[in-house]
């Protein structure tokens, strides 16, 4: 018997943001902010990216989920997604010159932030010197956070995907996710199936996030003697036949579906009804650039009953 479920908090949350605010319960921006109520252990989250067929569809906020005024990868950004659906946190990890773990999905700089350079040539106080900017280009009054701070945020707030960036060593990324005992909040993001069995090995008890887009990695992935009560199957960024999605869920697996760059524009193109299709035939996450929009569309999709009848959110 489930102890809880996200899904059915997700029903509880749309349908919240869906209602009048009231006074004494609203964010600074007028909007209600939705966390999870109570610490999480690793049974439970293990138990969320477990699939049922009663599951309710999410998003996952891609970068962070970077709005006008918000910039990627920074923690007040996260909160603003918080704001107005329940939603996975994707981040990105770099490594600065003096070895400190920071938010960032550039080699370099000058995109994000007002400095210049390489992250991994500049040290951390450098790092601290400067501010972020949106992707419209616009400075903002928001900092370039560490791991450590994005992992404490996290905790009773929601559960993350981290991407670590090729120049990061693995063990570092896990030493602080262990350090901050956010074990159950932190998944880790892998592209190849020698990076995901490297990344059990040193971790065995995380869970990760594996690229498996066809049958044949279906086999890889079990060659690796990973369990998949370990596993959240990243699909790529084009649409899967609902047959795949199928096998995958026989194997007790949530996939992810990337939606962000072509589909995305997509949705944008013919109408954001595209994102209820693509949950439809079979993607549980979608990883997204459009977390709010997405989340919208996807609020019909929501079963009026649910067996997972208890949950582990709530608005403040």
């Amino acid at each position: 018997m489930r102890i809880f479920n996200w899904g059915f908090l997700s029903l509880l949350l749309f349908l919240g943001s869906c209602t009048p605010k009231q006074e004494d319960n609203q964010s600074e921006s007028g909007s209600k902010k939705l966390h999870i109520t109570r610490v999480l252990n690793l049974e439970e989250t293990r138990e969320f990216y477990s699939w049922t067929a009663d599951r309710i569809p999410m998003v996952s906020a891609h970068r962070g989920g970077p709005y006008p005024g918000f910039p990627e990868n920074a923690i007040e950004t996260f909160e603003n997604i918080l704001t107005y659906t329940p939603s996975i946190i994707e981040l990105d990890v770099a490594m600065t010159r003096d070895s400190v773990l920071i938010l960032m999905h550039d080699d370099e700089l000058d995109r994000t932030t007002n400095g210049t350079g390489k992250v991994n040539e500049v040290t951390f106080e450098y790092i601290q010197s400067l501010f972020l900017e949106d992707n419209e280009g616009k400075l903002t009054e928001f900092k370039v956070p560490t791991l450590k701070e994005a992992l404490l945020w996290s905790k009773g707030k929601a559960l993350l995907t981290v991407d670590i960036k090729r120049s990061v060593p693995f063990e570092k990324v896990i030493e602080e996710v262990r350090e901050t005992e956010s074990e159950a909040y932190a998944a880790l993001i892998s592209y190849t199936f020698p990076a995901a069995k490297k990344l059990h090995s040193l971790a065995p008890e995380l869970m990760l996030s594996v690229t498996i887009r066809n049958e044949d990695e279906i086999q890889r992935l079990e060659e690796t003697g990973i369990p998949w009560n370990r596993v959240i199957a990243f699909t790529g960024v084009a649409e899967r036949t609902p047959s795949f999605n199928q096998a995958l869920h026989q194997k007790g697996v949530f996939t992810i579906l990337g939606t962000m760059g072509n589909l995305d524009r997509s949705a944008e193109a013919r109408g954001d009804e595209i994102y209820v299709s693509f949950v439809q035939h079979g993607a549980d996450i979608l990883a997204t650039d459009r977390p709010i929009e997405a989340a919208r569309a996807l609020q019909n999709l929501i079963p009026s009953t649910s067996s997972k009848s208890t949950y582990f959110y709530h608005a403040n």
